[in-house]
């Protein structure tokens, strides 16, 4: 079985078993909050059908999406991911010890649990095409990263630049930005956000 990322990038379904089960949980937290599929999808400003796909593990939300859902009804990200986060005192990870945010075209890994630190620190990977989403970000933090292979097109504010290996950005993240793999190979990026705003 496959499923898509919101780019209709297709994910094996091996992929997503060993990951955190983000439609279950969106289930669990909408109908704790006694609301439907649809009621959410209202409150949340997306559309039923993007509620729906997600549930079901055929589509892999953006951040940023599910970041939008969960704000609707006041419920943290970090909250969301809480029983696949690691000890709060644990100082040293493994690869497969990081939090996966998001999976897909664009799989964004956390480094132990943001909300007990003043920093949060991501390894990012962007498939060809992938981006953080139409919508520009923006919110109160500042934040930094470096190319570690690939490029990457930044846009914050009304500057764009393609930074390669090597290169990397530091802002403040309350100017609009995005972030997209124009390029035709995978890119990996290490960043840091302060505060944690995910």
């Amino acid at each position: 079985m496959h499923a898509t990322d919101e780019a209709g990038k297709t994910v094996s379904q091996n992929d997503t078993e060993n990951q955190f089960d983000v439609g279950d949980r969106l289930r669990l937290v909408r109908q704790s909050y006694g609301l439907s599929q649809r009621a959410l999808a209202v409150k949340a400003g997306v559309t039923h059908s993007l509620v729906s796909l997600i549930e079901k593990n055929k589509v892999s939300p953006s951040v940023a999406s599910l970041k939008k859902i969960l704000e609707a009804i006041n419920y943290p990200l970090t909250d969301f991911f809480a029983l696949s986060l690691p000890p709060v005192d644990q100082i040293f990870f493994r690869a497969d010890e990081l939090t996966p945010l998001s999976k897909g075209a664009l799989t964004l890994l956390q480094v132990g649990d943001a909300k007990s630190h003043s920093v949060q620190i991501f390894h990012e990977f962007y498939e060809p095409g992938a981006d953080t989403g139409e919508t520009m970000l923006a919110h109160e933090a500042e934040e930094g990263g470096v190319v570690v292979a690939g490029e990457l097109e930044v846009t914050v504010g009304s500057q764009t630049r393609i930074l390669k290996r090597g290169d990397a950005y530091l802002f403040n993240s309350r100017l609009p930005h995005r972030y997209r793999n124009i390029g035709t190979e995978r890119c990996e990026v290490v960043s840091a956000v302060t505060p944690p705003y995910l």
